[in-house]
C-alpha cells in the first residue's frame, strides 16, 4: 500500500484534505466515452450477444474510431456519432469541432478465439466500493463534483445561464478527520464559454455561483444531514480567467482516460481498466459493477460502515481467482467472514454476473458521463439485503 493510502487509512491522523474532480459531458475524453458507449448500445439493441471493444479519439474537427466487434448486427455508426456530438452541444461550426466533423472508422472483426470465449475476456483486477458518507453510499467529494457539473449542464441546456459551452471541469476538496468528512474547504468550476465582455464574464461567474454552486452545496448538505461544515468553503470559478477555446479543437480526447472520475474520485482504489465501449464479457467493466453492487449491499445491510472489494480474473476462466474485502475496521463481522458471506450469496462467474445484473441490454450510454456509480436506475446500484 502506498504512503498516501496509509495516510488516508490512519484514523488517528489529526486531519487531511482530500480532493476529487469531475468533467462534463462536453469534455473531450467524455465525448469519446459517450460515442463508444452509444455504439455499444446500438449493437446490443440489435444483437444482445454482441461483443464490442470500441475506442474513440476526438481532435480538431475529427473523430477516429478503432477496436473490435463481433455481432450479427449492422448499425449506422456515422449517424450515431453525429447525433451523440450534437446532443452534447457541439453545434457551432466556427469553434473548431462540431457534429459535422470528419469520421474515420477503423472498427474491425474480433479475434475468433475471443469471439467464442464465455469466460473472462481478459485478465485483470477490479475494485468496488461503498461507504455511508452520502445516501448514495459514495464519497462526498466525487458526489459533489458530479452534481456541480450535472447542474451546470442543465443550466446550459435549458437556457438558465447564457454563454455556456459544453466543456467544463469541477474539483472538490474536503477536510477529513480519520475517514469522516468534516469541512468543505475548496470548490472549483472551470467552464468553456462564448466570447464575452469583461462585465459579461463577471456576470456569468456570479450566475454560476448563485444558480449552480450554492444549490449544489445545499443539496449535498441536506443529503448528508449537515454533518460537515460548508460555511468556510473557498469558491473558485474559472480561476485562470476567460476560457473561450475548449473542446476537442484544443484538447485531444480518448476513451477511458477518466477512470477515476468514472468511479470513486480516487477515494477508493482502481484496477486500471476502463469501462466505456466494452460489452459485459469484459470483466474490467462487469466485475467492477458487481463489486460495487456487493460493496453497496454490505454497507446497506449494516454489515459495515464502508467496504472495499477486489476481484481478479484470468482470461478464459469463469470464476475470479481472488476475492478480497477491506472494511477499514468498520465491519460488524471480520473481513474474512464477510468474504465468506459474499461467496454464499453471489454467483461470481462471468456469466453469473452478466445474468444477475442483466448486462446484455443497451444500458451503457448514460454511464458515460457523471459517473458509473451512486446514481439511480442501474442494476448494480440496487441493494441486496444480506443477513449475517
Amino acid at each position: 500500500m502506498t504512503a498516501a493510502l496509509h495516510a488516508i487509512n490512519n484514523t488517528d491522523r489529526n486531519g487531511y484534505v482530500f480532493t476529487s474532480e469531475s468533467v462534463s459531458e462536453g469534455h473531450p475524453d467524455k465525448i469519446c466515452d459517450q460515442i463508444s458507449d452509444a455504439i455499444l448500445d446500438a449493437y446490443l439493441k440489435a444483437d444482445p450477444h454482441s461483443k464490442v471493444a470500441c475506442e474513440t479519439l476526438a481532435t480538431e474537427n475529427r473523430i477516429v474510431l478503432s477496436g473490435e466487434v463481433s455481432s450479427r448486427a449492422t448499425i449506422d455508426i456515422e449517424t450515431i456519432v453525429r447525433k451523440t456530438i450534437k446532443d452534447i452541444g457541439y453545434i457551432h461550426p466556427d469553434k473548431g469541432f462540431d457534429y459535422n466533423c470528419s469520421i474515420n472508422n477503423y472498427l474491425h472483426k474480433q479475434e475468433a478465439a475471443l469471439e467464442e470465449n464465455t469466460g473472462a475476456g481478459d485478465q485483470g483486477l477490479m475494485f468496488g466500493y461503498a461507504c455511508s458518507q452520502t445516501k448514495n453510499l459514495m464519497p462526498v467529494p466525487i458526489e459533489l463534483a458530479h452534481k456541480l457539473l450535472f447542474n451546470l449542464a442543465s443550466a446550459r441546456k435549458n437556457g438558465t445561464i447564457k454563454h455556456l459551452l459544453p466543456d467544463s471541469k469541477s474539483q472538490v476538496s474536503m477536510r477529513y478527520l480519520g475517514r469522516k468528512a468534516v469541512d468543505l474547504k475548496c470548490l472549483v468550476i472551470s467552464t468553456h464559454h462564448d466570447i464575452v465582455s469583461e462585465t459579461e464574464f463577471e456576470e456569468l461567474k456570479e450566475q454560476i455561483k448563485q444558480l449552480v454552486i450554492l444549490p449544489s452545496i445545499a443539496d449535498i448538505e441536506d443529503e448528508c444531514k449537515g454533518y460537515f461544515d460548508t460555511k468556510n468553503c473557498e469558491i473558485k470559478i474559472n480561476p485562470l480567467g476567460p476560457w473561450q477555446d475548449g473542446g476537442p479543437a484544443f484538447d485531444t480526447g480518448l476513451t477511458g482516460r477518466k477512470i477515476i472520475v468514472d468511479t470513486y474520485g480516487g477515494w477508493a482504489q482502481h484496477g486500471g481498466g476502463a469501462f466505456s465501449g466494452k460489452d459485459a464479457s469484459k470483466v474490467d467493466r462487469s466485475a467492477a459493477y458487481m463489486a460495487r453492487h456487493i460493496a453497496k449491499s454490505i454497507v446497506a445491510s449494516g454489515l459495515a460502515g464502508e467496504c472495499l472489494i477486489q476481484f481478479s480474473f484470468v482470461i478464459g476462466e469463469h470464476k475470479p481467482v481472488s476475492l478480497m474485502v477491506d472494511t477499514f475496521g468498520s465491519g460488524k463481522e471480520s473481513d474474512a467472514e464477510i468474504e465468506r458471506i459474499i461467496a454464499r450469496n453471489f454467483d461470481l462467474t462471468v456469466e453469473g454476473i452478466i445474468d444477475y445484473l442483466d448486462l446484455r441490454k443497451p444500458i451503457y450510454f448514460p454511464t458515460a458521463s457523471y459517473g458509473h456509480f451512486g446514481r439511480e436506475g442501474f442494476s448494480w446500484e440496487r441493494v441486496k439485503h444480506i443477513s449475517r
